[in-house]
C-alpha cells in the first residue's frame, strides 16, 4: 500500500518502535494519529510531525479505544491503516507469574489489538478497504525461559491476525504481522516484571542480538508497502 496521504493510527506512539514508525510514516506523507496514555509526550510529538494528531488512550479501556477511532474519523474522515504496536513484556518463570499481572498483560497485548480490530474493520469495509498491521514478536518462533507470559499473548495475536487475514480478504482489508527480535528500547525496563539489565547490555557478550527501533520501523514501513503478509527481523 502506498503510504502518502494515508490516515494511520499508531498505538504505543509515544516511544520506541511506535515513535520511530510514526516519524517515518510522517516522512512518507502519512497523517498519523498518535495514540498512547501520555498526552504530554504525544503533544510534543504532534508538534514535531506535520499533520499528526494526538489522542490519549489507555488501550485496556474499551471506551478509550472507541474514542480513539471516533476522534480519528472526526478529524480525518477515514482510517486507512491501523498499527497495533502498543504492548508490554513480562520476565517471569511460569510458576512465579502473578495472575493479576498476567491478566493485565493479556488485556494490553491481546484484547487491545483485538478490540481495535473490531472497531476499525466496519470502518475499513465501508470505505472500501484498509490495512491492519499487528506487531508480534520473534519469541513466537521458539520457546524461551521466563517469557511464557509475554510470548503466549503474542502467539494468540498471531492466530488472531492470520484468521482475520482470511476472513477479510474479500473486503480488501489486508492483515499483516511483523515479528521483531529484541529491540534496543526501554521495553524491558517497562515490563510488568522487568527483564534483567544484562539481557540488553551490548557490553555483555552473551546478550542476544538487538535491532534499534529505527531498524524495526523501517521494516514495518517496508511491510506496509510490500505484498508480503508477514515479516521477521
Amino acid at each position: 500500500m502506498d503510504i502518502k496521504d494515508k490516515i494511520v493510527i499508531v498505538t504505543g506512539a509515544s516511544q520506541g518502535i511506535g515513535l520511530e514508525a510514526s516519524r517515518l510514516l510522517a516522512k512518507h506523507g502519512a497523517k498519523v494519529v498518535l495514540a498512547a496514555r501520555s498526552i504530554d509526550k504525544l503533544k510534543k510529538i504532534e508538534k514535531e510531525l506535520p499533520g499528526s494528531f494526538a489522542v490519549a488512550a489507555d488501550l485496556r479501556n474499551i471506551k478509550d479505544i472507541q474514542n480513539l477511532m471516533g476522534a480519528a474519523l472526526k478529524k480525518f474522515g477515514r482510517i486507512d491503516i491501523l498499527i497495533n504496536n502498543a504492548g508490554q513484556g513480562m520476565w517471569s518463570a511460569i510458576e512465579q507469574i502473578d495472575l493479576g499481572q498476567y491478566r493485565s498483560l493479556v488485556e494490553l497485548n491481546l484484547f487491545a489489538p483485538f478490540l481495535c480490530m473490531q472497531a476499525v474493520i466496519p470502518i475499513m469495509r465501508k470505505q472500501g478497504g484498509g490495512l491492519i498491521l499487528n506487531v508480534s514478536s520473534m519469541v513466537t518462533e521458539n520457546y524461551y525461559p521466563n517469557l511464557a507470559g509475554y510470548s503466549s499473548t503474542k502467539y494468540a495475536l498471531n492466530a488472531l491476525s492470520r484468521t482475520a487475514r482470511v476472513e477479510l480478504q474479500n473486503d480488501n482489508i489486508q492483515v499483516k504481522l511483523l515479528r521483531p527480535k529484541l529491540v534496543e528500547t526501554d521495553f524491558g525496563k517497562n515490563s510488568a516484571v522487568p527483564e534483567p539489565d544484562a539481557l540488553r547490555d551490548r557490553r555483555n557478550p552473551q546478550a542476544p542480538p538487538m535491532d534499534t527501533a529505527q531498524v524495526v520501523a523501517e521494516r514495518l514501513i517496508g511491510l506496509i508497502q510490500s505484498d508480503e503478509a508477514e515479516a521477521s527481523l
